[in-house]
């Protein structure tokens, strides 16, 4: 069984939101931090994926 480019993509965006979700909890003045290199994670994955 393989799993394809869209749910691993997925996958990897959920245990990312799943982590800062954890971190902001614990470290509150850190979340536009946290904001700012999810949303460019975020951005870099979809312009790799949309690029390959």
């Amino acid at each position: 069984m393989s799993i394809t480019l869209t749910e691993n993509i997925g996958l990897i965006g959920g245990i990312i939101a799943l982590i800062f979700g954890i971190i902001v909890m614990i470290f509150p003045k850190i979340l536009n931090y946290l904001v700012g290199i999810f949303l460019i994670l975020v951005g870099v994955v979809a312009l790799v994926a949309h690029f390959t």
